[in-house]
């Protein structure tokens, strides 16, 4: 940033209020890269464009961008940070902490409001008089816990529904395996599939000594009443909860019910671990990363503030305590306590614990997240280095960051297509991946096609936002030395000077070297590096074809409908983008075919007797 330029910005900030605001940092685009809030903006904002020389890199890296800002005021704190969220959420700003995904937590729903309840997994609660346990940190959790209850208490798999299936169905291999109490043979009676439910609810409450006890009182019951194939299920039930409740940290005593948040940060990263304790046991964890570019604030309490009001935005259930590994200044705990207060329309206690049990749990989350960002160091170190290692063997002036892997694939002279990968900072980044399809071309050309994307894709460069508007550091192409030439030709043609090499296979199908426009390179000594490129060149191929196959799919059953006498492409086209699939033209209708625009008495009859034949 320019002397002027600084200048402009410290004499617009001193020009603010002392009143509770919001504000947007902007780049030379207009993009907003950072959304914050104060309750006096004025200072806040002045403090940005008077760093002193120890000032936070990440912070001094992000005003180092800055070109302009805006302001929003409002009448209190609590005002400006709900704002805040929604600016966040809105502009999804580069140096702002975010939560690693849009997506709702999953929860487990148990219909105890059914005869024979069910369990499963959902990302929405309804009022439908179901029971919904978590929510959950991810999908992988919910379905291990609904694993566990399922091989506990033999809960059917199956899709069939109770009782109106009871008897019409044949009992499936879990019955014999004595993995499913069967109620679709009468094995288990209402009452007791019921009962055996809500011992499942208690292991979801976390209340795994009450599930033990109904289970030894049934256990008694059906052996008092000669039933011991039932007392024997509910032995081994009892059996594996004890085993299950051996293998769960219990941290609290049974009432025990808290969140615990705690946050570790270097100069490299910011690693953030949530734990949730339910009845004294810990059932979950949630943990995020973030690299030191993604985040700009000198003091945590500035980005954990919008961090912690997201975070119990997105979940629905808010248990009565939240825990504290760091020291929050009592205007933000303060703050941060009225929103989540209103958001979960009861008294929430935030607090910091000084000593005790409740110490040592917020300790035992700081010490994983220093250890999950001790990971991310090791990760990223080693990413690093085969970046150098790949700079170094193709003697480019920049370490790659960004690199574009580029593949054509095609069936004949159609469907002729091409896939974009892209690697940041080592790492796959699916988010940016492509998919092109070549138009305007009779015939299948490798160069041709390879010329038309790397133009179409360097379009977009001038993009204000957007992936496209990144420009690569390299570019890879799966491909020998002529395909190198035909981009660098476009390249020239547009001005642009990007680093370009082909990728090119033994016959293997492992990638034995890489190629500029008269010249081979070979990896295969250099083990990360080789590696690195055929992980690249695999994942583009496999993108690239994935895509063209879905197309090929589409045309080729509109090209076997053709088989049938008076229907050409066009009513082909119809009838797919009518029924969808072959399947269900086939179970069509007489009257439901000569609903399609297009398709006459005669055809449908045709269509009925050709598909008669059809596997």
């Amino acid at each position: 940033m320019n002397e002027d330029r600084l200048e402009y910005l410290r004499s617009k900030a001193s020009s603010l209020p002392y009143k509770p605001g919001v504000y947007m940092m902007k780049d030379k685009s207009g993009k907003i890269i950072y959304v914050g809030k104060s309750r006096a903006l004025k200072d806040r904002v002045s403090q940005y464009f008077h760093l002193s020389s120890d000032a936070n890199i990440k912070t001094i890296r992000m005003v180092s961008q800055v070109y302009d800002f805006e302001t929003i005021i409002c009448d209190t704190e609590m005002e400006a940070l709900a704002l805040e969220n929604v600016k966040i959420k809105q502009y999804n700003p580069k140096y702002n902490i975010l939560l690693k995904d849009a997506k709702s937590y999953p929860y487990i729903k148990l219909t105890l409001n059914e005869e024979y309840p069910r369990v499963s997994m959902t990302r929405k609660r309804a009022l439908d008089g179901a029971k919904y346990f978590g929510p959950y940190s991810g999908t992988s959790t919910v379905y291990s816990v609904i694993g566990t209850l399922e091989d506990i208490f033999g809960i059917p798999k199956c899709k069939f529904s109770f009782p109106k299936d009871i008897g019409k169905v044949r009992p499936c291999i879990y019955k014999q395996m004595g993995r499913c109490v069967s109620p679709c043979d009468g094995s288990i009676s209402q009452a007791d599939y019921y009962s055996m439910m809500e011992c499942a609810e208690e292991v979801l409450r976390g209340n795994i000594k009450k599930a033990v006890d109904t289970l030894n009182e049934q256990m008694l019951t059906h052996a008092e009443n000669e039933k011991f194939e039932e007392a024997a299920r509910c032995r081994d039930g009892i059996n594996a909860l004890k085993k299950l409740r051996e293998k769960q940290k219990v941290v609290g005593a049974p009432n025990d019910e808290y969140d615990v948040i705690a946050v570790y940060t270097d100069d490299l990263s910011t690693s953030i671990s949530v734990f949730y304790i339910r009845s004294g046991i810990i059932t979950d964890n949630d943990s995020f990363i973030y690299g030191s570019y993604e985040i700009s604030s000198t003091n945590s309490y500035e980005f954990m503030t919008p961090f912690i009001t997201e975070l119990y935005t997105r979940r629905e259930y808010i248990p009565k305590e939240i825990l504290l590994s760091f020291d929050y200044p009592s205007e933000e705990l303060e703050l941060a306590t009225e929103y989540i207060n209103s958001r979960a329309g009861r008294k929430i206690t935030i607090r910091t614990p000084q000593k005790g049990d409740l110490k040592k749990m917020c300790e035992m989350v700081y010490n994983n997240a220093k250890e999950q960002a001790t990971q991310y160091k090791n990760k990223v170190e080693e990413d690093s280095k085969v970046l150098v290692k790949l700079a170094e063997m193709l003697r480019l002036e920049v370490i790659p960051e960004r690199i574009e892997a580029y593949d054509i694939s095609n069936l004949g002279n159609e469907h002729i297509t091409a896939g974009m990968v892209v690697s940041e900072n080592g790492k796959l980044k699916k988010s940016d991946y492509r998919f092109f399809k070549i138009k305007n071309q009779d015939e299948a050309d490798d160069y041709s096609s390879m010329r038309q994307v790397i133009r179409r894709r360097l379009e977009h460069l001038s993009d204000s936002d957007g992936s496209f508007s990144k420009m690569p550091d390299l570019i890879l192409l799966d491909g020998g030395m002529t395909h190198v030439s035909c981009v660098k030709e476009v390249l020239n043609e547009m001005n642009i000077s990007i680093p370009v090499f082909g990728m090119v296979k033994d016959e293997h199908h492992k990638t034995r070297t890489i190629v500029t426009e008269s010249e081979e390179i070979s990896i295969a000594k250099e083990q990360s590096v080789f590696i690195f490129a055929y992980k690249l060149q695999e994942e583009v191929h496999r993108f690239t074809v994935s895509k063209m196959d879905s197309a090929k799919r589409k045309t080729l059953k509109k090209s076997y409908l053709e088989n049938i006498d008076g229907i050409g492409a066009k009513k082909a086209k119809a009838l797919m983008s009518h029924f969808k699939t072959l399947t269900a033209i086939k179970e069509a209708s007489f009257d439901e075919l000569v609903k399609v625009k297009g398709i006459s008495e005669s055809n449908a009859n045709n269509i009925i007797k050709f598909l008669k034949e059809y596997k």
